[in-house]
């Protein structure tokens, strides 16, 4: 299993405000959408109650609560990462979509990371991404795109692999 970690960062690694997000980018949302489509996602209790629609279709959604008594329609639980990722061994890949805590938990297990870079900075922030060690990782490949009509802020789509696979 690849675990790979997906999460759109403002300039300061901002990522979400009282659970929500801070921007609206359609551009991203569907890179989000076509990357994870027929996989396995991976998030936290909180980022799980933040999705609209509850668990996210045609995808196998895990959520990682302590909670006992959590039962998410549509969803496996999991007292923690370690007890997700053994489980779910058998996944060709399998993407963590947050939270903040969670993308803690995974970086050290991830071979692969999706960051889209969001050009701006986000003062009401109270979530964020952990800072990358980018000597550990290799880029492959970068994408700009301008703000336009649809998307608010300029951002960029990144794509780094570790500097040695970690497969389960």
């Amino acid at each position: 299993m690849f675990l790979s970690i997906i999460a759109a960062v403002g300039e300061n690694n901002e990522i979400g405000f009282r659970n929500g997000l801070l921007w609206h980018l359609p551009a991203d949302l569907q890179r989000f959408k076509t990357l994870t489509i027929g996989h396995t996602v991976l998030m936290g209790r909180k980022t799980f109650e933040s999705l609209p629609n509850g668990a996210l279709p045609n995808r196998t959604n895990v959520v990682i609560s302590r909670n006992q008594d959590f039962t998410p329609i549509n969803c496996l639980v999991f007292s923690s990462l370690d007890k997700a990722l053994i489980k779910l061994s058998g996944d060709r890949e399998v993407y963590v979509i947050g939270g903040s805590q969670i993308y803690c938990q995974a970086l050290s297990y991830a071979s692969k990371l999706y960051i889209t870079r969001v050009h701006a900075s986000f003062p009401e922030a109270d979530t964020f991404f952990p800072q990358i060690d980018l000597t550990k990782w290799i880029k492959r490949s970068e994408e700009t795109h301008p703000a336009d009509e649809k998307n608010k802020f300029s951002f960029t789509f990144y794509e780094y692999k570790k500097e040695i696979d970690i497969t389960y």
